[in-house]
Parts: structure tokens; C-alpha cells; sequence
């Protein structure tokens, strides 16, 4: 499939009036495994790279050329629309933005975030005109291109302990008016302030789960107006209790009950076909 029609099918799934699922998996072999069970996109997830490198999830922790070369993989693995997690840019000007959805496009994605996080814990948010030339700048350069970029802009008060739902709508509106295609405000504290945020906005809504303690069904966002529903880590995470809890079963106990969970080599070598 080529790049143009995958961008095309990511757009018709946001206009779907029940949210989608998009997942988020870490490589070319959980790409795989998702496309094979019957999801129609997918999303990369900066966190889940990280901790497969073996670093921590920090701002610059991860530089563009890795996360675009792990964006590629993902793209080649399977036939499915592909969006990334392109953090804050990878840089504070709004040039830093157009340059890496520029080449975000390039490798083959159809869509991608930027967030409005600086990475810096003693101002973690931008100041709200350079957060807003910022996706001035990303939309410009998605509408540039020779297929209809899917850009994603990310309001991340609440990931950054910032509790201001009134900021938060006030940008959201205003990414929305620069021309974002999707909204997403991560770690929104409840169903209510999740529900306003689809009341106040018009673009479709992307909201995250997998997170502790929230435990929403997809029928309750649908019934908030969400659009799209990602995991972010929580699949990588899931993963690596998995695996801790096996470690620890051998290390403990010197038992191997866990084989019993895990997926047979004929099922996980029939995925990588």
C-alpha cells in the first residue's frame, strides 16, 4: 500500500462515530503481531523504545535519528497506517517542528505528535504563544506535503503535574484553530474533564489508557465523544511485568510455571511471517 492511501485510510478511521483503537507497539516484531491480530493502525511510543534501549523516558533521552530509524521498522513491518510519537520536536523553535514532520514524512509515516512539553522540569509547559507557533509551524509543513499528514497537537498539563484544565482547553482550542487534526491531552484526571474537552473542540480526540488507576471502557469515551484510543507504554509495560514476574518466578522459587502463559514458539514465529 502506498503512502498516499495509508494516509487516506488513517484519515477515514477519525471520522468513524465510534472510536478506533490505535496501539502502540516498540518494534518491527510487536508491529507485526498487531497487524496480524486485526488492528487497522498504529502508533510508535517513545517510552516503550526507551526502555528497550535500556534508558530511562526523558526528554532527550531518545534523539530524532533513532526515533524516526525505529518509526521506520515499524512502517515496514506491515501494510498499516503508521503515526509516531515525535515527542516535542525534537527542539524548541517552531523550525525544529516543520523540519521533523518533514522528515517524519519521509520514512513513511502518516501522521505524528508534538508535544507542548519543553523537557525542562523547572518550566515544563511552553508559554502558550510559542506552544501555539509551534503547531502553526507543524501544520504548515504537514500541509505541504504530497499526502495529508495526520498532525497531532498535544496539550501535556496534566503528564506534567501542571492541574489546569482551563489551560488546557484554552490550548487545545487553539491548536485546533491553527489547524491540528487531532487534539490529545494526556493524563486528563476523570470521565468529566475527558467529556468537556470533546464538548469544546470540534477535531476529533485522541485520549490515552493503560495508565493506573484509569479504568474507562471503550464505551464509556465513546459516550464522551472520543475519537481514538491509544495505549502509549502500557503494552511494553505489560511486557516487562510479564517478564519481571517470570524472572522473579525462576529466581525465587526456581520454578518455570510461566511457560504455561506464554506464547508458543510455533504462534510467535507464525506472527514474524
Amino acid at each position: 500500500m502506498h503512502t498516499l492511501e495509508k494516509a487516506l485510510l488513517f484519515q477515514a478511521l477519525h471520522a468513524r462515530p465510534h472510536p478506533f483503537i490505535l496501539p502502540n507497539p516498540w518494534d518491527a516484531g510487536t508491529a507485526k503481531i498487531l497487524a496480524a491480530m486485526g488492528f487497522e493502525a498504529l502508533a510508535t511510543t517513545s517510552a516503550g523504545l526507551a526502555f528497550s534501549l535500556g534508558r530511562r523516558d526523558a526528554e532527550g533521552a531518545l534523539s530524532r535519528n533513532e526515533v524516526l530509524t525505529n518509526a521506520r521498522s515499524i512502517v515496514e513491518a506491515t501494510q498499516l497506517p503508521v503515526s509516531a510519537d515525535l515527542e516535542n520536536g525534537f527542539g524548541d523553535a517552531p523550525e525544529d517542528v516543520a523540519k521533523t514532520i518533514r522528515m517524519a514524512a519521509e520514512t513513511g509515516l502518516v501522521g505524528g505528535s508534538i508535544e507542548d512539553a519543553t523537557g525542562n522540569p523547572a518550566s515544563p509547559i511552553y508559554e502558550f504563544n510559542h506552544a501555539l507557533e509551534r503547531v502553526i509551524a507543524g501544520v504548515e509543513a504537514a500541509r505541504s506535503l504530497a499526502f495529508p499528514f495526520t498532525f497531532v497537537a498535544r496539550a501535556e498539563n496534566f503528564g506534567c503535574g501542571v492541574q489546569d484544565v482551563d489551560d488546557t482547553l484554552h490550548r487545545l482550542m487553539a491548536f485546533e484553530n491553527a489547524g491540528a487534526d487531532v487534539l490529545f491531552a494526556p493524563g486528563l484526571p476523570s470521565l468529566e474533564a475527558i467529556r468537556l474537552v470533546c464538548a469544546s473542540v470540534h477535531k476529533p480526540v485522541n485520549v490515552v489508557m493503560g495508565l493506573s488507576g484509569c479504568a474507562f471502557t471503550l464505551d464509556e469515551l465513546a459516550a464522551a465523544g472520543v475519537r481514538r484510543v491509544s495505549v502509549g507504554s502500557s503494552f511494553a509495560r505489560a511486557a516487562l511485568g510479564a517478564f519481571i514476574r517470570a524472572a522473579r518466578e525462576v529466581q525465587v522459587t526456581g520454578t518455570f510455571n510461566y511457560a504455561a502463559d506464554a506464547v508458543s514458539f510455533q504462534k510467535a514465529n507464525s506472527f514474524m511471517e
